[in-house]
């Protein structure tokens, strides 16, 4: 069988070829949608299970026998049965002896037990050879189609020719197969499905510190400095208004801190003169969470449309115009038109929406379902060159939206800027970092070392 199984459509194989028989031990929910699989992708599945006769809900072509009868019609056999019943299959030891035994399980917490479920396994069969394999893939994935990272298959063991098996059948099953080596690895692979968002934690707890500090920041200079020198409560601006300048510039900077790291990547490569020199742990970590620290950044550039959006009918909004209004007709006067004021806000409002629409873009080319379907040349262009004028784009709305206040004296209070006047630090800093990596001169060096080349090279 070369072909792999697509997703949807059961396939057959033809009959002049052999079926291969596939043993699956248990019938739960992953047992049943596993066989469905496996059966639309042309195997044979005969099932084991304590109770033959009380089975219904199996998939229509499959078998069913008692365990001791299954394992002997097929010498691959999938254990989709939780670790605590294993003890049964010591009875089984010389019909499991020299065959290929596949555990799928896992547990509820880390380091449930000293050692992992395949390695338990292979104590109590020790004439088996024993494999590590699809506990990341989830029943639901298995009905649905798997998509986007639940393609990957995790599969290690001991015995090369068990495991090169046990992954031609996951790549028949239109998954990736993953050789994680020796059966070592289990105890690893048996932790991943429990780990909660392992690669957002970075992410979360520096949106969470960055808008924090940003609340206070703005409380102190609008809420508690007009209360100390002018005795006004503006309690009410920590509604609305200051979390609609705290979420902007926590979306502007985490989307420079998405390309931070490479300029910094880069910058070391230039001073090393080579690029087989590994990264520090930090910056590595830091390159792997950059979609994450995407998508978050995107997030709160959600909320700051949702929150701009409802400015007009806040009522310190309404309040404020209607008394504009009346206080003009009482005194018969009206404010002069300003060209460059409208200029100032066009131009602010323009560059908020070109911004936020190749943000948008941005999140969506990283979805999996949607890069899978680029290639990498275009992959690359969308989230580096767009991804760089998203950044410019937004850089320049949050200057517009200084305009001739942006560096005024009046505009401090208690020495301190404007809060936006913050949020242009780290952008201006990799935008003009970027722009002399990408100067010829500078840019042709980069090129040759990320080619190979290296400064010290003896050869």
């Amino acid at each position: 069988m070369e072909k792999t199984c697509i997703d949807a459509l059961p396939l057959t194989m033809n009959s002049s070829e052999k079926q291969e028989i596939v043993c699956i031990f248990g019938t739960g929910d992953f047992g049943r949608s596993l066989g469905l699989k496996m059966l639309q992708c042309g195997y044979s599945i005969v099932f084991g299970s304590r109770n033959p006769q009380k089975n219904n809900l199996l998939p229509n072509g499959a078998e069913v026998l008692s365990y001791s009868e299954a394992a002997k019609k097929s010498d691959i056999i999938i254990i989709a049965i939780h670790r605590e019943h294993y003890d049964f299959l010591t009875e089984l030891t010389e019909v499991l002896n020299g065959k290929i035994l596949v555990d799928i399980s896992n547990n509820l917490k880390i380091n449930q037990y000293p050692e992992s479920n395949a390695e338990y396994l292979a104590q109590l069969v020790p004439g088996a050879h024993v494999v590590k394999a699809f506990n990341t893939i989830s029943a639901w994935a298995l009905q649905s189609g798997a998509l986007d990272a639940s393609r990957q298959v995790f599969v290690c063991g001991n015995d090369s020719k068990a495991k090169q098996r046990v992954m031609d059948i996951v790549r028949n099953l239109g998954l990736t197969p993953m050789d994680q080596g020796s059966l070592m690895a289990a105890k690893e692979i048996e932790e991943y499905p429990l780990q909660l968002f392992p690669m957002w934690r970075f992410p979360f707890y520096l949106s969470a510190v960055l808008c924090i500090f940003l609340f206070f920041y703005c409380v102190i200079r609008d809420v508690i400095y007009p209360y100390v020198y002018e005795k006004k409560d503006n309690t009410f601006r920590m509604a609305i208004s200051i979390p609609n300048r705290v979420f902007p510039i926590t979306a502007l900077t985490l989307l420079a801190l998405v390309y931070l790291p490479g300029v910094i990547a880069a910058i070391l490569q230039l001073y090393r003169g080579t690029k087989y020199r590994q990264f520090p742990d930090w910056l590595d970590h830091w390159m792997l969470c950059r979609k994450q620290l995407g998508l978050l950044a995107l997030g709160f550039a959600f909320l700051h449309v949702l929150y701009t959006l409802v400015i007009p009918i806040r009522y310190y909004v309404r309040w404020r115009s209607g008394n504009l209004t009346v206080t003009q007709a009482i005194l018969k006067k009206e404010n002069p038109f300003s060209t460059s004021s409208a200029w100032l806000s066009d131009s602010y409002v323009a560059l908020g929406i070109l911004g936020f629409f190749l943000f948008v873009l941005l999140g969506i080319t990283s979805l999996p379902s949607v890069s899978n379907a680029v290639n990498w040349r275009e992959f690359r262009f969308v989230q580096s060159k767009l991804g760089y004028l998203t950044l410019i784009l937004c850089t320049a709305h949050t200057l517009v939206y200084g305009g001739k206040r942006f560096l005024s004296p009046s505009n401090l209070r208690w020495y301190l800027p404007a809060a936006y006047v913050l949020g242009l630090i780290i952008p201006c800093t990799v935008l003009v970092i970027k722009f002399v990596l990408i100067m010829p001169c500078v840019d042709n060096t980069l090129t040759r070392i990320r080619q190979g080349w290296e400064r010290n090279s003896k050869h």
